[in-house]
């Protein structure tokens, strides 16, 4: 899932989202610790579609609209 389709979820419908990728990443370890896995690129794209959906849900908690940034905080000058 593209990250522009996770934002559009609501909070729960993400969380569940994450919850159900979570458990693919077990059963893919699973297989991966016994020699049945396939393609075992498919656990790192898992773990990062993971963080994303963290992410994702963490913005939408805080409150943070899609795109949005915060301003960067300026240095304090040193003086004399």
């Amino acid at each position: 899932m593209k990250p522009h389709e996770m934002r559009e979820l609501t909070l729960d419908e993400l969380q569940h989202h994450v919850d159900n990728l979570v458990e693919e990443l077990v059963n893919l370890k699973i297989k991966l610790s016994v020699k049945q896995l396939d393609n075992p690129v498919r656990v790192r794209a898992v773990r990062k579609e993971i963080a994303r959906g963290k992410t994702i849900l963490r913005d939408k908690r805080m409150g943070a609209r899609p795109g949005e940034v915060d301003a960067p905080k300026s240095a304090p000058t040193a003086k004399g």
